[in-house]
């Protein structure tokens, strides 16, 4: 994500004066059969076979959450200095193996200050965020990277209330950073101290009492959820569902206001009942508007640990997958784990929920995670890092040809990112495809990675982020960057998607790499020729092309021409003239201009 703009912060007279550079360059290079029978004239005898395999014994369900798992009462000493010791370890370790998930039992705390580095989550064990109450503040700033909250990724806050100490609390964070299931009783501030550079973000089901002072974000998108009111905008403002949301104004302010989201349903989480831990599975909604919480306990079923295989890292993906075929669901604490073959998801409303960021890397050019064409199938809170063999898918969502209807009772993706390349080498041809009707995808950030270990245009060759053949798909908070060729491609029909953000890839080395026949370069949302109808609002492209600043790139966003390939709000961005746009979809808007990092839009296509 880029770190350019002009501010639009009252508070904030530095940035309309900073030079426009690219965010990433800051940190430099920062299957026993027997056999068949044999006939010997009119006798038939089995032929020899080798000794059948024993059956595993069967997993059992629930256990221990592990070491990394931090489990809290209002009684425990010392609370403070255990999130300082996590923080001091995850600040700055953007490509460390770290994993931590920080847990709240209800009740009150006081005089707390969570600071939350990568890959760490805090969350709270009530059914509602009211049951956990924080008399202080869970806080993301960025003073590990001199003020620019850019590189912000891979940290979450959920289920929590909040007063913090000042009336306001900080959560300056860029991609894959939810902030779900919160009350905050007092402010929001979404960028870091100083007002420096900020690229997020994500809201969800979440209720902030006061203002939402987004001041440098350049976009955000916040669902389902309620505020007091709303600061300000720079790029891309997107509400779906929101009370207290501002009206609609694109492009000024930049404003994308939809007052409800047209179907969702929440992210499973932990709770406590008792003392039994359990998993809430919230119930779909549609037209949904607000939060899901607001008047007790939510809608929704509560599964018991023991149904769910407790996994640890070091566990094989032959064992998740016997727990998966024994029906058990996955609870992925936080770690490491390394796949040695897909995980077989087979068994319709399976949840594989992770904690703390727990991270699955596919091993010799496996697809991580395979969904077969089932209903309900939940996916939520893990990362996904391809291997340094070369993947060609790393998560898919039905198998090729899906077509049944899960119209009542769809699979969602929430909270699940995907990245290649920048822990070290990684490669897949295709990051996420979606097969499966009526998918829901909530909240993803798929990013071939611009800076870290194992970079460049082909040692992290990555060609497509998210592909979707799956009719009726919808994507809310959609995120996908730097891909070599197409970032999303969508070939379903009756596609939607509300909130795109996007930047294509810095490192092209010329104009040639990119050249997509008699087109200079390929569009980072594209909809295939035969889909007749598709719908999108407040969707932005941005480019840096600090390698080759003379690369041209023709448009951010293709679609057919057809009545209902619907668009709204768009936008593209040339971060200060290194590369340009010649126009915003298909043929249509005007040429980014020069060196200004002034987006441009339109508003309604066709």
């Amino acid at each position: 994500m880029p770190d350019s703009l002009p501010s639009n912060s009252p508070s904030d007279s530095r940035s309309d004066s900073r030079p426009a550079v690219g965010r990433r360059t800051l940190l430099g290079a920062a299957a026993a059969a027997t056999a068949a029978p044999v006939v010997l004239g009119s006798a038939t005898r089995a032929a020899a076979a080798p000794a059948p395999r024993k059956k595993p014994r069967p997993l059992a369900g629930g256990g221990d959450l592990g070491p990394n798992v931090l489990v809290f009462d209002p009684s425990t000493p010392g609370i403070q200095a255990r999130l300082d010791e996590v923080f001091q370890r995850q600040e700055s370790a953007q490509f460390g193996t770290g994993r931590y998930a920080l847990l709240f039992k209800p009740g009150t705390y006081n005089g707390l200050n969570a600071q939350l580095g990568f890959y760490t989550s805090i969350a709270g064990l009530g059914l509602s965020p009211d049951d956990t109450t924080i008399n202080g503040d869970v806080t993301v700033d960025a003073g590990w990277f001199d003020g620019n909250a850019t590189q912000n990724f891979w940290r979450s806050a959920e289920n929590l209330a909040l007063v913090p100490v000042n009336g306001t609390n900080r959560w300056a964070v860029a991609q894959a950073a939810p902030f779900r299931r919160m009350h905050v009783r007092g402010g929001l501030n979404l960028a870091p101290s100083g007002y420096g550079w900020a690229s997020g973000g994500y809201i969800a089901d979440s209720r902030i009492d006061g203002q939402v002072g987004p001041y440098s974000q350049q976009q955000w998108y916040t669902r389902d959820s309620a505020i007091g009111s709303w600061l300000n905008g720079v790029w891309n403002m997107v509400f779906s569902g929101v009370e207290g949301a501002p009206a609609q104004g694109f492009p000024d302010p930049p404003y994308t206001t939809l007052a409800t989201t047209p179907i969702s349903r929440e992210k499973p989480f932990l709770h406590l009942q008792g003392s039994e831990y359990r998993v809430f599975l919230p119930e779909k909604r549609t037209n949904a508007r607000g939060v899901t919480w607001g008047n007790g306990t939510p809608r929704g079923t509560s599964l018991p640990l023991t149904r769910f295989y407790v996994a640890r890292p070091g566990v094989t993906a032959a064992t998740l997958n016997q727990a998966l075929s024994q029906g058990l669901h996955l609870l992925l604490t936080p770690g490491i784990y390394h796949l040695s073959e897909p995980l077989r998801i087979n068994r319709a409303n399976t949840v594989v929920l992770g904690l703390g960021y727990a991270t699955l890397i596919p091993d010799g050019g496996v697809t991580a995670v395979k969904v077969a064409d089932v209903d309900g199938v939940r996916l939520a809170g893990f990362l996904v890092d391809a291997g340094p063999v070369n993947s060609p898918t790393l998560l898919e969502i039905g198998p090729r040809g899906a077509s049944r209807d899960h119209s009542a009772n769809p699979t969602t993706v929430q909270d699940v990112f995907i990245r290649i390349g920048g822990a070290g080498p990684g490669k897949a041809t295709t990051s996420m495809v979606v097969n499966s009707r009526h998918t829901i995808i909530d909240h993803t950030w798929v990013w071939r990675a611009d800076h870290g270990d194992g970079v460049g245009w082909e040692t992290n060759r990555a060609d497509y982020g998210v592909v979707v053949n799956g009719d009726d798909v919808l994507a809310t908070g959609l995120f996908v960057e730097h891909f070599n060729k197409y970032d999303v491609q969508w070939f379903g029909q009756r596609g939607r998607t509300i909130f795109f953000q996007n930047e294509k890839a810095y490192d092209a080395p010329n104009q040639a790499a990119i050249q997509n026949g008699s087109l200079k370069g390929y569009a980072a949302y594209r909809v295939g020729d035969a889909v007749t109808s598709h719908e999108g609002w407040g969707l932005g492209s941005y480019c840096y092309y600090n390698v080759d600043p003379t690369i041209v790139q023709h448009h951010g966003f293709a679609a057919p021409v057809r009545p209902n390939v619907r668009f709204h709000n768009l936008l593209v961005v040339s971060l200060g003239g290194q590369g340009q746009y010649e126009c915003v979809i298909n043929d249509t808007g005007s040429p980014t201009s020069g060196t200004s990092t002034v987006p441009s839009t339109v508003v309604s296509y066709p």
